[in-house]
């Protein structure tokens, strides 16, 4: 297994209405193919290709006093090479 190295990070709280328009912001940048992440002086340029891998999940965690925690993930996945195998096929 490669070591995972962490390019960027943020967390902020927002309203559902402030995250719903990023993330449109974000589907935008998307479709364009370029992804630009900026925060005080931190830049990151992606340059995302045509074909992705797109993972959707949803975690109940329980937080102690907090009560539980509930998470939807969205992951955005590509490889350098851009070759993942092709679609499942039956011979």
């Amino acid at each position: 297994m490669g070591q995972e190295i962490r390019l960027f990070k943020s967390e902020e709280r927002k309203s559902r209405a402030e995250v719903s328009e990023f993330l449109r912001q974000i589907a935008g940048k998307l479709a364009e193919g370029t992804i630009i992440l900026r925060q005080g002086q931190e830049e990151l340029v992606l340059e995302i290709p045509t074909n992705l891998v797109l993972e959707v999940q949803v975690e109940d965690e329980e937080k102690g006093s907090k009560g539980i925690q509930h998470s939807l993930e969205l992951e955005i996945k590509w490889y350098d090479n851009g070759d993942q195998g092709g679609a499942l096929e039956l011979g």
